[in-house]
């Protein structure tokens, strides 16, 4: 789960493994997997920081790179 603020300044967290899609209209514009739609306070940058934080502690953000995009083992 990440936190992330509404527009009223209330905080809340989200589930990071169903973000869609996230958008700058000018407020940022978080859409799930499940349809449901957030306007939140934190820009797009930071809101995908948060989540590929949440990811890598969770062991989740590594298996979903590309093979060029992982790091080489150093020999």
């Amino acid at each position: 789960m990440i936190a992330v603020t509404r527009l009223n300044k209330s905080l809340f967290y989200i589930n990071a493994l169903l973000i869609e899609t996230i958008e700058e209209t000018p407020d940022t514009l978080i859409t799930l997997t499940t349809g449901k739609k957030m306007l939140v306070l934190e820009k797009a940058t930071d809101v995908i920081s948060s989540a590929q934080s949440y990811l890598r502690s969770i062991g989740v953000y590594t298996a979903t790179l590309k093979s060029e995009q992982k790091e080489e083992p150093s020999t």
